[in-house]
């Protein structure tokens, strides 16, 4: 019985580019293979190789990658990718009859810019919203996932920041950068230290099921809150050093104290992170592991409005109130003056009222005596009639 030569597999950096070159990630490399995003990373990495069916299946996908195919190939990945990742699906009323331009769901990072509202006069404010809301949403769950290790959390960030946006739309709009405007926001809420003590946040939240990623996670969310938000917006959604002093409100020299730091102690925790190509790679891997869902657009919207009547409903409820209660005291205020009572004065001439004090030996006799002979003796007092 002779054995078959094992199938080839390219050198374990050239495995990485090929993944990326067709726009996978582990997680989804993994689940076409059958294995977990561990052993994908291992197999690139080059710490252990794959037999087997593994190896098979792997070379066969490596290989289809590899195959130098022109646009019908990309249009076949960009399919597959948007199977995978959920297409977001965008309509721009342009004029009637033209169909709809579906867009691929960013990844754990990358924010598509969303069509301006200055740029599309044909777009109501509601469908220039819900644009901006489908291409940022995703992202921006994922990223506050990393910030605060809370699924709930994140949503409930992405949701309060698009309420908020939405509240303040003509100056969101306006807005060079609203997505920028939004993220900052859904960061802010994210890392408020105010949710420590809400109930529903004591419980613990269930890690990832990778090892590897909980190692991250948990390294991420020792680091302070500054430096975590700093590593976040540089490492991983790929802003410049200026620009992340801006949205973190500090000086460009503190930002790179901060990511300095950062980065030294992720790479005291795991040495293999401490290529900044690889630790953008892992942060995105970790965020899409989550498969966090935003809500839809006329949810978070509706939510808006409704937090606003009620605001509206609480402040004319108040106002009446206060009304009600000005009337009152009008109505039961006096209308003349009332001098105050005087204070009291001490008279002159009026004897003070003098207590009885102890009686003496014979008064004591006397009121014995008395006591004893009036109701039976001779003495008695009796009334005649007249």
């Amino acid at each position: 019985m002779t054995r078959s030569p094992a199938t080839p597999l390219p050198p374990p950096k050239e495995r990485r580019r090929l993944r990326e070159a067709g726009s996978l990630t582990r997680a989804q490399l993994a689940e076409r293979v059958g294995v977990r995003p561990g052993t994908v990373r291992a197999w690139e990495c080059g710490r252990s190789t794959p037999r087997g069916r593994n190896r098979e299946a792997y070379a066969r996908l490596l290989a289809g990658l590899a195959e130098p195919v022109g646009k019908a190939a990309g249009a076949s990945v960009l399919g597959r990718r948007q199977e995978e990742d959920a297409a977001v699906v965008t309509v721009c009323p342009d004029g009637p009859g033209d169909p709809a331009a579906v867009a691929p769901e960013p990844s754990a990072f990358a924010q598509a810019p969303p069509p301006a509202a200055e740029e599309s006069p044909g777009l109501t404010p509601a469908q220039a919203f819900d644009a901006l809301y489908s291409f940022c949403a995703p992202a921006l769950v994922r990223q506050t996932y990393l910030l605060s290790g809370r699924r709930d959390l994140a949503r409930e960030s992405v949701e309060r920041a698009f309420q908020l946006a939405w509240d303040r739309w003509p100056e969101v709009a306006r807005d060079p950068d609203p997505a920028g405007w939004v993220r900052a926001a859904a960061y802010e809420w994210a890392l408020s230290p105010w949710h420590r003590f809400r109930r529903r946040h004591r419980q613990p939240e269930p890690p990832p099921p990778d090892e590897d990623d909980r190692a991250l996670l948990e390294t991420l969310l020792r680091l302070p809150p500054p430096y975590r938000r700093t590593l976040l917006l540089y490492d991983g959604v790929g802003l410049d050093l200026p620009e992340t002093a801006a949205e973190t409100e500090a000086s460009t020299r503190a930002t790179a104290g901060r990511l300095t730091h950062a980065r030294e102690t992720v790479a005291a925790r795991l040495p293999e992170l401490s290529d900044p190509r690889e630790l953008h790679q892992r942060l995105a891997e970790l965020a899409s592991t989550g498969r966090l869902r935003a809500a839809e657009p006329p949810a978070v919207r509706g939510g808006s409005e409704r937090r606003a009547r009620f605001r509206t409903r609480a402040a004319i409820a108040f106002t009446v109130a206060l009304i009600g209660t000005t009337g009152l005291t009008l109505h039961t205020a006096p209308t003349r003056y009332e001098p105050p009572v005087p204070p009291g004065e001490t008279v002159r001439g009026v004897p003070p009222r003098v207590a009885p004090g102890p009686l003496s030996e014979d008064e004591r006799e006397l009121r014995a005596r008395l006591r004893e002979e009036l109701p039976g003796g001779p003495e008695r007092l009796l009334p005649q009639a007249r």
